[in-house]
């Protein structure tokens, strides 16, 4: 899997460039794409052209990331707790481009104009998943993405409060929230294979959460 390992190593190194929020980078990052690496609207474009119908090329995108995340998490925790400092931040950073890109594909298979600000307000609490994005629902300051993506008009207070939430899920990944976890990516050779194993779940996580919440846009009218 080395087109996954350069794929992540050139999402990292340009959500690092200076200027622009961390969380706006991402998310045009995943859409765009960057040098080599495509964008959402071509990913997607390519699988539907490949499988000849939306629901076969979504299944395909879900494999595709679960892939490319995985052999990221693999190469990145692959040195233990050496290289921990600067690998876990830039692993995180590129699995969240990955996920959020999945679900922007997804989304635009499904009708969803992901260059709207309200789409992307949803993508971005798609990276919550299923577990944590139903708890913040459950609450009244959060709706469900499917509500945010479709809503009236673009709310600027909401996507605040869900880059909030999504800079602190992401930070607690970081900061070792899953300290069982965390511990074991930092052992030398373990840490690859527990890296790879995490992160392409996750990813199949959020594939599925995505493709069951926002459900072709035609369906909505």
């Amino acid at each position: 899997m080395a087109n996954a390992r350069e794929t992540g190593r050139a999402l990292v190194q340009r959500v690092a460039e200076p200027g622009g929020g961390m969380l706006r980078q991402i998310v045009t990052l995943a859409i765009e794409g960057v040098a080599s690496v495509p964008g959402a609207k071509a990913t997607a474009a390519r699988h539907l052209q490949r499988h000849g119908d939306a629901d076969a090329a979504i299944e395909s995108l879900i494999r595709t990331h679960v892939a490319l995340a995985s052999a990221q998490g693999f190469a990145t925790n692959l040195g233990g707790l050496a290289t921990a400092v600067v690998a876990l931040p830039a692993n995180i950073t590129g699995v969240a481009v990955l996920q959020v890109r999945l679900a922007a594909t997804i989304a635009h298979l499904r009708g969803y104009d992901v260059d709207d600000p309200r789409v992307r307000t949803a993508l971005l609490m798609c990276l919550l998943g299923d577990v944590d994005a139903g708890r913040r629902t459950r609450k009244p300051d959060l709706p469900r993405p499917l509500a945010v993506a479709t809503a009236p008009v673009y709310d600027a207070g909401l996507d605040r409060r869900v880059s909030e939430v999504v800079l602190g899920d992401l930070a607690g990944r970081i900061g070792g929230k899953q300290l069982a976890v965390q511990l074991l990516r930092r052992v030398p050779l373990v840490g690859g294979p527990v890296g790879g194993a995490v992160d392409g779940y996750l990813t199949y996580a959020i594939g599925s959460y995505v493709k069951d919440e926002l459900i072709t846009r035609r369906m909505l009218r």
